[in-house]
């Protein structure tokens, strides 16, 4: 049952949008007034004004927007993918499996497209082991899978402990912060939002398959969808997601489980409302929680996984007991 018409859900995201994007360019170590962004954005600040705001913030604030739509539509993919609305690449362990390839690959001083598709290759790896050691011989359930996902993200974050204890002490600091979430030096947001962009177009072309497999493979087949081919993309899509996430401000957890929830509790289960909403709530999500973790002790910095941590781990646990009573 649908709380919220599309016709007004997406115009109260853009509305949100904005709002968390004035924020974002004017709030931080130094405040700035509504008018000067403006004037910054229209060229007619003052050059320190206009350099904070159009060289660092604005570019800080898109990267925060691209990867928050990026985690927010991973999970909802790797929920139809799954069909467990718990599903999201943080607790299931993809963003430590492609955390854990691209601190291999800076290690061995490989370059940014080496670290990008080492990342790929971790989160793909840790999305198929999840899928195949879940379902074993038959089917999996929701505890069985979040169990596998669960210890396979705790295997993958010793594995990034003891690559950080091998690591030398003048990166130590750097990786902890990019290991927790970090944008201080997201100042590229192109390579993030095309693909959101991307990834949003495709899944709305697609919103029909996403629907019919998220009832279950036998009657996806029914109606003749590749049921093979069609979920080897959505599991290259969402490596893909995961990996740029992550190679761009390290991991961030629960964005991909938040947001697809509460969307489909005020629009629905249709994809071809709640991918492209979820994009738009994530980035908003993310851009709100990036502004908080300037500002909130500022002039210092928090990691900004660590906020999104304190939403979701609460949401997840209430999530947690109602599948348990459902299941019992």
């Amino acid at each position: 049952m649908r709380l919220v018409r599309p016709n007004l859900l997406f115009p109260g995201l853009a509305l949100l949008w904005a709002l968390a994007g004035i924020a974002a360019l004017s709030s931080g170590s130094a405040d700035i007034g509504t008018a000067q962004v403006w004037a910054s954005l229209t060229g007619d600040a003052p050059d320190n004004i206009r350099r904070l705001v159009v060289e660092l913030r604005l570019p800080r604030a898109l990267t925060a927007f691209g990867v928050g739509g990026l985690l927010a539509v991973s999970g909802v993919l790797m929920q139809v993918l799954l069909r467990n609305p718990l599903a999201e690449p943080y607790i299931l362990g993809s963003s430590g499996g492609a955390a854990v390839a691209a601190l291999l690959a800076m290690m061995f001083g490989l370059g940014a497209a080496a670290v990008d598709f080492a990342a790929f290759g971790g989160a793909m790896v840790a999305t198929l082991l999840v899928f195949s050691i879940a379902k074993g011989s038959g089917s999996w359930t929701p505890t069985r899978l979040l169990l596998t996902g669960v210890v396979l993200a705790a295997g993958f974050s010793a594995a990034t402990t003891l690559l950080l204890a091998l690591s030398p002490d003048q990166n130590l600091r750097g990786m902890l912060f990019w290991l927790m979430g970090d944008l201080n030096y997201a100042y590229a947001p192109a390579q993030s939002l095309w693909l959101l962009g991307a990834i949003t177009l495709g899944g709305l072309l697609s919103a029909r398959h996403l629907n019919v497999l998220a009832h279950g493979d036998l009657q996806a087949a029914i109606v003749g969808l590749p049921v093979s081919g069609f979920r080897l993309l959505v599991f290259s899509v969402t490596a893909l997601a995961t990996a740029i996430s992550v190679t761009t401000v390290g991991v961030i957890g629960f964005i991909g489980l938040v947001v697809p929830h509460l969307i489909r509790i005020v629009a629905g289960s249709d994809h071809r409302i709640v991918l492209p909403a979820s994009a738009l709530a994530g980035g908003v999500l993310l851009v709100v929680a990036d502004t908080l973790a300037r500002t909130v002790l500022a002039p210092r910095q928090l990691p900004v996984g660590a906020l999104t941590a304190t939403l979701g781990v609460p949401l997840f646990l209430i999530l947690m007991s109602r599948y348990r009573v459902r299941d019992s």
